[in-house]
C-alpha cells in the first residue's frame, strides 16, 4: 500500500516536470492529456487506499528518509494514509481531475497553456503533500506549496497589473496567517519533542492545559489566512483574478479547505480546549454572515461565488467549533461538488460571453446554454439547501449540530445566513439565464455552448451535487452515517445528541417552504418586473455599504498599507538615499575635494620639491626627539 501513496502523491509532480519542460514542444491536446491523467493515476490510488480502509484495514505510512537531523530535532520525510487524509484525497483528485479536463477546452487558445496545466499539476501535488503529511512540518512544506501555486495560478495573466496585485495580495495576507501556523508548530515541538502527528496526539491528555490552548490558537490564526476567515478574508474575492479553473479549484477542492483539514486534524486538541473552541465558532459565524450579506450586492458572477465560499466556509468553522468534525468535513465534500460545480458553470457562461462577467448584462442565457444551465440550476438548488440534493443534508446537520451543541442563538443566525444564501444565489441565477438578454449585438450572435471537454465535467459534478448528500443520511430520520462512521476513528467529536425526528421535520418543512417563497419572489422581481440593479455610484446607505464590502479593504488600507507604504518612504527617501547614500557620497566628495587641493602641490617646479623634502626631514626629526 505504501507503492500507493507514493504514486498518488509523485505523479502529479512528475506531470508537473513533463509539462514544464516538454509542454511547449507539445500539442496542446497532449500537454493537457498528460496532466489530467496524472491526476487521473493519483484518484485511483486514492479509491485504492480508501477501499483498504474502509474493509477494516490499518492506516498506512510511508517513511522515505530523515529529512532534518540537527542536535535534539529529528523530522522524517513521511506521509501517511489514514481515514482522513484519504478521504480529502478523493476530493483532491476526483474534483481535481475534473477541473483539469474542463481547463483544456477552457484554455485552449491561451498562450501559456503548458504553463498553465504544469502550475496544475504543482497544485496538486502541494495539496496532497498537505494531507497526506504524516508531521506538522510536512504538512507544512505542502501548505507553504499550495500558497506558492496560488500565487502563480492566480496572477497566471499577469501582464495584467490588477491580476498581479491580487495574487500578490493572497500570498501577502496568508504569509500572515502561515506565521502563526509556524509558531504554533514551533511551541508543539517545544511541547512534545516531536511533530509526528501520532506521537503528539498520544500524549495531549499529558500535556498543559494552557500550552495546547496556545498552540490551538495559533493552528487557527493559520486556518485563517488559508481559509479565508475574518479578518484575511480580502485575499479571496480578489483571487477571481485567475482563469476560472483556478477559482474551482481554489475554492472547492483544495486550498480554502487546508483550514478546515487542519483543525480537523487537531481534533485531538480543539475538544479539550474550550476557549479555542469558541473562537473558531465565532470567527466562524461572523464570516458566514459579513460574507453571505456583501454577497447580495454583488454583480461579477464569480465574485458573487467567491464570498458564497467565504460564508460556506464560516459555516465548516462553526461546526468545527461545536466538535462537530465530521460534520466540517461533510460539508466540504458537498460543498466541493457544488461549488466546483457552479465556479465551471460560471466559466462557461463567460466563455459564451466573450469574457463578460457582470451578470447586469447577461439574461436570457438558458436557450443557448441549456446544459450550463440546467447544471448550474443543480448547482444552486444544492448550494441554498433544496431538498434532496447535497447542500441540504450537510446544511441541515450543520444546523442540527450548532442547535443541540451551542443553543437557539448561534442555530438561528446561521438558519438567517442560509435564507441569505438562497436570496443572493437565486439572484445570481434569474438575473444570467432568464429575462431578456442584456448583452452587445455581437455577444449575443456568438453565443454558443462549451466544448464537450468542459460539458462533461459539469454533467458529473452535477450529479454528485444531487446525490453527494446521502452519504449523511442521519439528517433524513435514518440513524447512519457514512462520513461519520468513516472518520470516527481519526476524529475526536463532541458529544452532540442526535437531532429528534420533530426537529427534523420542522426544519425539512420550513426549509421548502422559505425557498419557495425566495425563489418565487427572486424571480417576479428580477424577470417579470424586470429590475436590474444600479451601478455602485448611484447606491445608497445599507446597499452601498454591502456594494463596498463593508470597506474592509478601504479599512485595511488606511490603518495598515498607507502607514506600511509611509514608513516605506520615509525609510527610502530619509533613511536610504539621504542617510545611507549620504555617507558613501560624502566620502566620494571627500576623496575628490583632497584630490582637488593636493593636486596643486604637484607643481613641477624642482625647488618646491626640494623645500617640502627639508621640511619633511626636519618634522620628522622633531617627532623622533619628541617621542
Amino acid at each position: 500500500m505504501e507503492n500507493y501513496i507514493a504514486l498518488a502523491i509523485f505523479i502529479p509532480l512528475l506531470g508537473f516536470v513533463i509539462s514544464g519542460l516538454l509542454g511547449r514542444f507539445m500539442s496542446k491536446n497532449i500537454t493537457g492529456i498528460i496532466s489530467s491523467l496524472s491526476v487521473l493515476v493519483s484518484f485511483v490510488c486514492s479509491v485504492i487506499l480508501f477501499n483498504h480502509l474502509s474493509n477494516g484495514g490499518e492506516s498506512v505510512k510511508l517513511d522515505m528518509y530523515n529529512w532534518i537531523a540537527a542536535g535534539n530535532i529529528s523530522i522524517d520525510f513521511s506521509f501517511l494514509a489514514d481515514r482522513l487524509s484519504v478521504w480529502m484525497m478523493l476530493i483532491v483528485t476526483g474534483v481535481g481531475f475534473l477541473i483539469h479536463i474542463y481547463s483544456i477546452g477552457y484554455m485552449q487558445h491561451d498562450e501559456g497553456f503548458y504553463k498553465f496545466f504544469a502550475y496544475l499539476n504543482l497544485f496538486i501535488f502541494s495539496m496532497l503533500s498537505l494531507v497526506l503529511g504524516a508531521n506538522y512540518v510536512i504538512m507544512f512544506f505542502g501548505w507553504e506549496g499550495v500558497g506558492m501555486c496560488s500565487y502563480l495560478l492566480i496572477g497566471f495573466w499577469y501582464a495584467n497589473k490588477e491580476y498581479g496585485y491580487a495574487a500578490r495580495k493572497a500570498f501577502i495576507m496568508n504569509r500572515i496567517g502561515d506565521l502563526g501556523l509556524l509558531i504554533g508548530i514551533f511551541v508543539l515541538f517545544n511541547t512534545f519533542g516531536t511533530t509526528d502527528y501520532q506521537t503528539v496526539f498520544s500524549g495531549a491528555a499529558s500535556a498543559n492545559k494552557g500550552t495546547i490552548e496556545l498552540i490551538c490558537i495559533l493552528l487557527f490564526v493559520g486556518a485563517i489566512g488559508k481559509s479565508a476567515q475574518i479578518p484575511l478574508f480580502t485575499w479571496l474575492p480578489d483571487a477571481m483574478a485567475g482563469p476560472t479553473p483556478v477559482s474551482a479549484l481554489i475554492h472547492a477542492a483544495t486550498m480554502v479547505t487546508a483550514g478546515i483539514y487542519l483543525v480537523a486534524r487537531s481534533s485531538v486538541f480543539f475538544v479539550s480546549s474550550e476557549l479555542a473552541s469558541i473562537i473558531v465558532l465565532v470567527v466562524g459565524l461572523v464570516t458566514a454572515i459579513v460574507a453571505a450579506t456583501i454577497a447580495i450586492k454583488q454583480n461579477d458572477i464569480k465574485k458573487v461565488l467567491a464570498y458564497s465560499t467565504v460564508s460556506q466556509l464560516g459555516y465548516m468553522f462553526v461546526a468545527l467549533g461545536v466538535g462537530a468534525y465530521s460534520t466540517a468535513l461533510f460539508h466540504v465534500t458537498t460543498h466541493a461538488f457544488f461549488k466546483a460545480l457552479l465556479f465551471l458553470g460560471s466559466g462557461s457562461v463567460i466563455h459564451a460571453m466573450s469574457g463578460e462577467q457582470d451578470i447586469r448584462f447577461m439574461g436570457g442565457l438558458s436557450k443557448k446554454l441549456k446544459i450550463t444551465h440546467i447544471t448550474f440550476l443543480l448547482g444552486t438548488l444544492a448550494i441554498a439547501g433544496v431538498p434532496p440534493l447535497a447542500g441540504f443534508f450537510s446544511k441541515d446537520e450543520i444546523l442540527a449540530k450548532a442547535y443541540y451543541g451551542n443553543g437557539i442563538v448561534v442555530f438561528v443566525l446561521l438558519a438567517l445566513t442560509s435564507i441569505v444564501t438562497a436570496i443572493y444565489m437565486a439572484r445570481l441565477y434569474f438575473l444570467t439565464f432568464h429575462g431578456e438578454f442584456r448583452g452587445t449585438e455581437e455577444q449575443k450572435h456568438h453565443l454558443h455552448e462549451s466544448p464537450v471537454t468542459m460539458t462533461i465535467p459539469l454533467i458529473l459534478l452535477a450529479i454528485l451535487s444531487c446525490v453527494g448528500g446521502f452519504l449523511g443520511l442521519s439528517s433524513l430520520f435514518y440513524h447512519h452515517h457514512f462520513v461519520d462512521e468513516f472518520l470516527s476513528k481519526v476524529l475526536i467529536n463532541a458529544h452532540i445528541p442526535h437531532p429528534s425526528e420533530l426537529f427534523e421535520i420542522i426544519v425539512l418543512v420550513v426549509s421548502v417552504i422559505i425557498l419557495v417563497i425566495i425563489i418565487f419572489a427572486t424571480r417576479r422581481y428580477y424577470v417579470s418586473n424586470k429590475n436590474i440593479p444600479v451601478a455602485i455610484e448611484e447606491e445608497t446607505g445599507v446597499e452601498k455599504i454591502l456594494s463596498h464590502k463593508y470597506y474592509f479593504d478601504e479599512i485595511y488600507n488606511k490603518l495598515i498599507l498607507k502607514p506600511i507604504e509611509w514608513l516605506s518612504s520615509f525609510a527610502h527617501d530619509f533613511m536610504d538615499r539621504r542617510f545611507i547614500d549620504g555617507i558613501v557620497n560624502f566620502s566620494g566628495k571627500g576623496v575628490t575635494v583632497c584630490g582637488k587641493y593636493l593636486r596643486l602641490v604637484q607643481s613641477g617646479n624642482v625647488e618646491y620639491y626640494l623645500l617640502a623634502m627639508v621640511v619633511g626631514v626636519i618634522t620628522f626629526l622633531v617627532i623622533y626627539q619628541l617621542v
